[in-house]
């Protein structure tokens, strides 16, 4: 092994460092570096002055002193039938094909002698390889230094945040056990209350039931009258003349004493609705504790909230409370019509900021009366004739029943019933205004 190693290290001294191959005719310059006579000529060519050395760029005169004693120690080399020492790929030039011997301090890449020659780099500054790297290996090791700085602040920071999390978490825990005993409490409050509570509920819907029963059976009554009457009346109109003429009076007097049972029992639902003020169209006005609105020219400067109607063509407002449950009923005083207005109920799933579909498919239940019509909002809307004048509008909602229905509250007329629903969801009351238009929950 040390045998071969010296056989390259002799081989490396009788290789030209321009051709990489055995001196031809060696000659030594200047600054006493050795080169094949044609190599270091070639190198020269078409230079007055200036003149360098290839490796290590001292100045050199252009005496060239032949080297007799390394011409004749190249010809012993060459018996041992030796091919010149060629620098391994990687330490070779790809443009070039020259060993890289300079590191370019501008360009921080190592290159030849031909590319320090080159317009590229002839202005650049240039050491030797082994000079930079000692240089960039103090460099190095001061940022791997700061570093190590780095990483053992991370690391403490690290131990640190761990620690913080660590307390967090047995405080978490601590709360989560009082949390716990507290939610026990409660649901051991709540179990002895379930069946006085549930004991209430059963009352009541008894009492419900009661009234509900007998509403049904003067309802059903009142139809049998009426449909004996109704019976009485085809006979007669039947009849030939003398024998409708006979006791007619009789008959018109049983027919005006036929009186419709209204729907009262609807009435036993009546709950207080007051309007909730954050959910106002800019334009509505509405009285302390909320139980009048009315419709201004302006608007108001309010807050906005995530349910406050905004779009312009719906002047609305909403009931405070929603209903998930039970049978409810409201009445609405309409105090002026103005242009119009419009009254149901309306899901919370309703997008109040954008456009609304006003119909049960949009989630909307309401009737409306624009100028001297009156509609229900189905797809498409139908038409609605009361009987009487409408100055107060009786809403029922019955949630489990899935039924909406609307009453002349004075008459007790029924107005419209829309058809059955599945209700899923928490429904508002709502109200809608045209210019000129107020109303008051009564």
């Amino acid at each position: 092994m040390a045998a071969a190693a010296q056989l390259g290290n002799l081989q490396e001294e009788a290789t030209c460092s321009i051709c990489l191959d055995y001196f031809t005719d060696p000659v030594t310059i200047d600054c006493g570096h050795n080169f094949c006579r044609s190599c270091i000529t070639q190198s020269w060519k078409g230079r007055d002055g200036n003149l360098s050395c290839p490796q290590c760029r001292d100045t050199s005169g252009q005496s060239l002193r032949p080297n007799r004693q390394l011409g004749n120690m190249v010809e012993m080399v060459k018996q041992f039938h030796l091919s010149p020492v060629k620098p391994q790929g990687e330490n070779m030039c790809e443009k070039h094909g020259e060993k890289l011997r300079l590191f370019c301090a501008e360009d921080q890449r190592m290159i030849c002698w031909v590319c320090r020659e080159s317009k590229e780099h002839k202005t650049h500054s240039a050491k030797p390889i082994e000079e930079a790297a000692e240089e960039h290996k103090v460099k190095l090791q001061e940022w791997q230094r700061l570093l190590k700085k780095e990483d053992k602040y991370f690391q403490e920071s690290k131990i640190k945040e761990e620690e913080q999390y660590q307390t967090m978490r047995n405080k978490l825990r601590t709360e989560k056990k009082i949390l716990e005993s507290e939610i026990e409490k409660l649901r051991k409050l709540l179990k002895e209350n379930e069946q006085t509570l549930h004991g209430r509920l059963e009352e009541m819907e008894k009492k419900i039931t009661m009234v509900e029963n007998a509403n049904i059976t003067k309802l059903s009554n009142q139809i049998t009258s009426l449909n004996a009457v109704i019976t009485e009346i085809g006979k007669k109109c039947e009849a030939p003349a003398w024998e409708l003429l006979k006791d007619v009076r009789s008959t018109l007097s049983r027919c005006n004493n036929v009186k419709i049972q209204k729907p009262e029992a609807v009435k036993s639902y009546k709950v207080m609705v007051t309007l909730d003020p954050d959910t106002a169209h800019l334009q509505l006005l509405l009285s302390e504790g909320g139980r009048r609105v009315r419709r201004t020219d302006t608007a108001q400067r309010l807050p906005d909230t995530p349910k406050r109607f905004t779009h312009y063509s719906w002047c609305c407002v909403l009931g405070s409370e929603g209903f998930t449950s039970g049978r409810h009923y409201w009445e609405v005083q309409l105090l002026r019509v103005g242009e119009g207005w419009r009254v149901g109920v309306a899901a919370e799933s309703v997008d109040w900021k954008g456009g609304i579909t006003w119909s049960p498919e949009g989630g909307l239940w309401a009737v409306q009366r624009w100028g001297d019509q009156y509609k229900a909002l189905t797809s498409p809307h139908t038409p609605l004739t009361p009987r009487e004048k409408l100055l107060k509008l009786g809403v029922y909602l019955d949630y489990e029943g899935g039924r909406l229905s609307l009453y002349n509250a004075d008459s007790m007329e029924l107005l419209y019933t829309f058809p059955r629903a599945t209700f899923t969801q928490r429904l508002f009351p709502i109200f809608g205004l045209w210019k000129r238009a107020e109303l008051r929950l009564v």
